[in-house]
C-alpha cells in the first residue's frame, strides 16, 4: 500500500519578500510612532500630531518603496551582467564552460567520471542556467525582484504605521504619547514574533528584540520632544 509523501517545506523562497516586508513594517511603526511621541511630547496640538503622523506614513512609504527598489535592483542589474557574460562564454569556449562544471562537481565530492557525466547532461538540457546555479549562485527562487521588494516594502511600512495614526487619532490628547507607545510595543512584538516564525526561528526571540530597540527609539523621542517643549 503507497503512502503519499508530504512536500517538503522550504523557506529560502520567502527571503526577498519577507525581508522587505518585514523591514517596512517595522520601519512604519517605529519611524511614525517615534513622530508622533516626540511631537505629542513637544506639547502640540492634536491636528499638529495626527497630520506629523500622516506626513510621516506617506513620505516614508515613498521612501521605502524608492529605498528598497534601488537597492534589489542594483542587484538584478548585476545578476543581469553576470549571466550575459556566462551566456557569451558559453558560446565562445564551451568546451572549457563544460570543464569548469565539472571542476565544481568535483569539488563537492563527487568522482571525476560522475562529475563529467552529470556536467555533460547538465549542459545538455540547459547550460546556462547549469552554470548560474552552480557557478555564480544564482537560483529562480532567490532571483533579485525590485517591483516585488518595493511593493511590498511600501505596503508593510503603511500597515505599520496605520498603528501610530490610529492612536494619534482616537487616544485621547494627554495621553497620546503612552498610549502610543504601548500600542506601538504590542505591534512590534506581533511582527516580531510572525517574522520569526514564519523564517522558521522562535517567536519569542523575535518579538523581545524588536520590542528593545522599539522601547529605545520611543524613549529617544519622547526625550527630543520634551527638549522642544512647545508649551514654553
Amino acid at each position: 500500500m503507497s503512502r503519499s509523501r508530504n512536500p517538503e517545506v522550504h523557506r529560502s523562497d520567502r527571503v526577498g519578500w519577507l525581508r522587505a516586508a518585514v523591514l517596512g513594517a517595522n520601519d512604519g511603526i517605529v519611524s511614525v510612532a517615534g513622530l508622533v511621541v516626540g511631537i505629542a511630547a513637544s506639547g502640540a496640538p492634536a491636528a499638529t500630531v495626527l497630520a506629523t503622523g500622516v506626513a510621516g506614513t506617506v513620505a516614508g512609504a515613498m521612501s521605502m518603496a524608492a529605498g528598497e527598489y534601488v537597492s534589489v535592483q542594483s542587484q538584478a542589474d548585476t545578476e543581469h551582467a553576470d549571466l550575459a557574460a556566462e551566456r557569451r562564454e558559453l558560446h565562445e569556449d564551451p568546451r572549457s564552460e563544460l570543464e569548469e562544471l565539472t571542476a565544481i562537481y568535483r569539488q563537492r565530492g563527487l568522482s571525476p567520471e560522475l562529475a563529467r557525466e552529470v556536467a555533460v547532461q547538465l549542459t545538455e538540457h540547459d547550460a546556462l542556467a547549469a552554470h548560474a546555479r552552480d557557478e555564480l549562485g544564482i537560483t529562480e527562487e532567490m532571483r533579485a525582484r525590485p517591483l516585488q521588494a518595493a511593493m511590498a516594502s511600501a505596503g508593510a511600512f503603511t500597515a505599520g504605521a496605520a498603528l501610530p495614526v490610529l492612536t494619534a487619532l482616537l487616544a485621547p490628547h494627554a495621553y497620546v504619547a503612552q498610549i502610543t507607545t504601548a500600542a506601538t510595543l504590542v505591534g512590534l512584538s506581533i511582527t516580531g514574533a510572525l517574522a520569526a516564525r514564519a523564517g522558521g526561528a522562535a517567536p519569542l526571540r523575535g518579538a523581545l528584540r524588536v520590542m528593545f530597540w522599539g522601547a529605545l527609539a520611543m524613549a529617544a523621542a519622547a526625550a527630543i520632544g520634551n527638549l522642544f517643549d512647545a508649551a514654553l
